[in-house]
């Protein structure tokens, strides 16, 4: 059976066609928006019979009341053209995106994407406030705000999110928004390993700053991002980035008082990054999450007190490491000798045993289309699993909408 892919013009028409499909073929449905991340939960590939349902051209502004800072678009505007929107009005929402100029809000949403701000701003189901989809039988479900009708017993607005298309094809959602602050500044401290960094990220705890982000790097990565921001850093060591918006007086008053804070655990040097400097790194740091050209990228998430000891662990394999330290968030990029599936699984066993082993879980990111079946995405089975089923079956009781994800 091949794959057809349909783009619908309208939210109406991707209702009907949904609905045709379930009362005649039943062909599986998979959506897709900006298309950058069809690898991630098992994934979507075009090779993969069925029917895509592309939201591309679900791009419009339905409403803005930027007084309430509140907005409501469609599901297939692209990151960019929404933040575009918000920054006539000097709004934003503080969520980074990588390639936003193609990733839609809706891919967005789905894959529940975040980057170095969440330790500050939060992640979207902070953010999301009302969100219409529709269901593998044809019929559109939303919750929150502008209701058209509610699904009793489930906060939709919260289970969509990460949901990668396997509950409805998102097509409309309500954002809460923020005001774009005035000023970034970004302390960049160097340290001779990365087990120097986790007495400060304890410090932070205590701190009398307010991070918007707090970012570690093994030197791997580290080096890799000042190349892509094109600065001259120091980056053949272990960093700990730290971020703080605000007005320009709030800012730079925080990242002084980091500097006198970092001067007891003796970095190896540490530095304040202002205005474009700033956004050029802030923008590294984003993109680097979904660095594609490595075998495999994969997020480990577990205790933020942990955070460092998988770090360690990562690098001594060779792994390229960003952590959103704060939040016990660790994105690791393989390295090119990891170039076989069997390689890589060699390579990632001991890393999931460890984060399991602290609670926490690892999730394969991206990796050759050829090991999707071949490695286990997520790994064993949780406890939270069979909810998740049942959840599903009620909101894909036909069981077309993405099949294979979650597996």
């Amino acid at each position: 059976m091949e794959r057809t892919e349909l783009t619908p013009a309208t939210q109406a028409e991707l209702v009907r066609l949904v609905d045709e499909n379930a009362q005649g073929p039943k062909r599986p449905l998979w959506p897709v928006g900006g298309r950058t991340a069809l690898r991630y939960g098992g994934g979507a590939e075009p090779h993969r019979p069925g029917i895509t349902i592309s939201t591309a051209e679900l791009t419009r502004v339905l409403d803005y009341p930027a007084r309430d800072m509140t907005i409501t678009v469609e599901a297939g505007i692209t990151v960019a053209a929404l933040q575009e929107t918000l920054a006539k009005e000097g709004q934003r929402l503080p969520i980074d995106i990588p390639q936003p100029q193609r990733a839609t809000l809706g891919g967005a949403l789905a894959t529940n994407t975040s980057g170095p701000g969440r330790f500050g701003s939060g992640t979207f189901r902070d953010y999301v406030i009302g969100i219409s989809a529709v269901d593998s039988t044809g019929r559109r479900f939303s919750a929150g705000g502008r209701v058209v009708k509610n699904v009793a017993g489930y906060d939709l607005c919260k289970l969509l999110v990460g949901s990668l298309g396997t509950l409805g094809i998102i097509t409309q959602v309500t954002l809460k928004v923020r005001p774009t602050p005035e000023a970034r500044r970004i302390v960049w401290a160097v340290f001779p390993e990365l087990r120097s960094i986790a007495p400060v990220l304890d410090r932070l705890v205590t701190s009398e700053t307010r991070p918007a982000a707090m970012e570690v790097f093994n030197s791997k990565a580290a080096r890799h991002i000042v190349r892509e921001a094109r600065l001259s850093l120091p980056a053949e060591q272990p960093v700990l980035a730290v971020a703080f918006e605000g007005t320009v007086r709030e800012a730079e008053w925080q990242a002084a008082a980091l500097q006198g804070e970092l001067h007891p655990f003796q970095p190896v040097a540490a530095e304040t990054l202002t205005d474009e400097p700033a956004a050029e790194l802030w923008l590294a740091m984003t993109e680097y999450q979904s660095a594609s050209d490595d075998p495999l990228t994969f997020q480990a998430s577990l205790l933020p007190s942990h955070t460092i000891e998988f770090c360690d662990a990562a690098s001594a394999q060779g792994v390229a490491v960003q952590s959103h330290a704060g939040n016990g968030v660790v994105v690791g990029h393989l390295p090119d000798r990891c170039a076989t599936v069997e390689s890589a699984a060699l390579a990632l066993r001991p890393l999931r045993e460890l984060a399991e082993r602290h609670g926490g879980h690892l999730t394969i990111l991206n990796c050759d289309e050829a090991w999707l079946g071949r490695l286990s995405t997520f790994g064993p089975r949780r406890g939270d699993r069979d909810m998740m089923d049942r959840v599903r079956r009620q909101l894909d009781p036909l069981g077309l909408l993405s099949p294979g994800r979650f597996q």
